[in-house]
């Protein structure tokens, strides 16, 4: 007998968490650079270094925290403790003390490490959560838009939040790390209270780690993740240099990013329809091309081209809502396939560990790459010649490097679409 349909209570209850979570990573990925840049005075390509170490460290504990918390088994109790973490250190990255260039450049290794410690054992036993939770493909999918829809509500939230608090960015970045506390606290008594229990993943043998790549088509979805996340991941690194020193439209800085993400909310719900009629693949790789034209489009841009940029923002959000909420119901859709074969090679943990481990390494890699290049072709913070070859390389980093990159994450798609069609579509 096939198990009841999931409440929308529940799903919204369960979504609820993926509000700060979101809010706490726009700054993360976003602020951090040009707040430590800026205020604390550390040069931009050693800010990039940082990044790059203190994320690639963190994406590589990922898949043992993911296959530690598939051994305890209880997914409520390890975000329970994760979340103190994740609230300290993100308060804490946010307010830099004006120690110095060292004192700043240790602060901010330290707190990015609490930040990320929380921030990784949350959201994989979140993510394994509610992939637990879904009986059915279509299921799975609305479970995932649900906490998607939540996560770029954070995101608008947080993006909007700055330019309201104090017209002095880092004023501004240390309230909202404060503000944050109580926004966690709310949504994840909210969850605690009203979504549905996951199965219990502790009992029975633990699979090694490297068991998770046992499945072929996890593989191939993880390489597409990969390519796709590096496209991405670019452009969230230069955005607010491109729009201070491109378009030269600093004081808009958080529209574009509150239209970006408010077009990503408004468009999932098109999305799952999209998906439900012609496959999650169809739909994956159709807001690829949408992203693909935006990037395109944005490298013309001149200064002063605010209106066309916000449609830009408004394309890429749409697309945005496509990446955030069908990679990861395929992804439950191939676990559930593996239950039900019998074959599973490892709990959700694990694969979700391997899942944000890519994630992560994608952002690492971004910043790591995207800063000291366009410190290397001569990019200054502040620049003001749009005809520099420093702008110029920031205008190309920023759209034509994305595009291309996207372009080869469609075509592995095209390539595989029949590995992830049938059952996990």
């Amino acid at each position: 007998m096939a198990a009841a349909p999931l409440p929308t209570r529940q799903m919204l209850a369960y979504g609820a968490l993926g509000f700060p979570l979101a809010f706490a990573a726009l700054p993360l990925y976003v602020h951090v650079p040009q707040l430590y840049a800026e205020s604390v005075g550390l040069p931009l390509a050693l800010v990039g270094a940082v990044l790059l170490l203190t994320r690639f460290a963190d994406a590589l504990i990922d898949p043992l925290l993911g296959q530690w918390s598939d051994r305890l088994g209880n997914r409520r109790r390890l975000i329970a403790v994760a979340l103190p973490l994740l609230a300290l250190g993100m308060a804490a990255l946010l307010a830099p003390p004006a120690n110095g260039a060292v004192g700043g450049l240790a602060w901010l290794v330290l707190t990015l490490a609490l930040t990320f410690i929380g921030f990784s054992l949350a959201t994989i036993n979140y993510h394994a959560w509610g992939a637990e939770i879904g009986e059915t493909p279509q299921e799975r999918v609305r479970v995932t838009a649900s906490r998607e829809i939540f996560a770029l509500g954070g995101v608008v939230v947080a993006a909007a939040l700055p330019s309201l608090l104090a017209s002095d960015a880092a004023t501004a970045l240390r309230i909202l790390g404060w503000l944050f506390v109580p926004i966690l606290a709310v949504a994840a008594l909210a969850t605690f209270a009203g979504a549905p229990a996951a199965p219990a993943s502790g009992s029975g043998p633990q699979s090694p780690l490297t068991a998770v790549f046992d499945d072929p088509r996890f593989r191939r979805l993880l390489t597409v993740l990969a390519a796709g996340g590096i496209a991405s991941a670019i452009p969230a690194t230069l955005v607010l240099f491109f729009i201070a020193d491109v378009l030269q439209l600093q004081e808009w800085q958080g529209l574009f990013l509150v239209i970006y993400f408010i077009c990503g909310g408004l468009a999932l719900p098109g999305w799952v329809a999209l998906a439900r009629r012609h496959g999650k693949v169809r739909a994956w790789m159709a807001s690829m091309v949408l992203a693909i034209c935006s990037f395109v489009w944005a490298f013309l841009l001149d200064a002063g081209d605010g209106i066309a940029f916000a449609l830009i923002c408004a394309a890429s959000g749409a697309a945005l809502g496509a990446e955030l909420a069908l990679p990861p119901a395929l992804l439950a859709d191939l676990l559930a396939d593996g239950r039900r074969a019998g074959h599973a090679a490892a709990g959700a943990g694990a694969y979700f560990g391997v899942w944000n481990f890519v994630t992560k390494f994608n952002l690492a890699l971004a910043a790591g790459i995207a800063l000291p290049l366009v410190a290397l072709f001569g990019y200054k913070v502040g620049a003001s010649d749009t005809a520099s070859q420093g702008l110029v390389a920031l205008a190309a980093t920023y759209a034509l490097l994305p595009a291309a990159i996207k372009v080869i994450s469609l075509l592995l798609l095209w390539r595989w679409q029949q590995q992830f069609e049938g059952k996990a579509s």
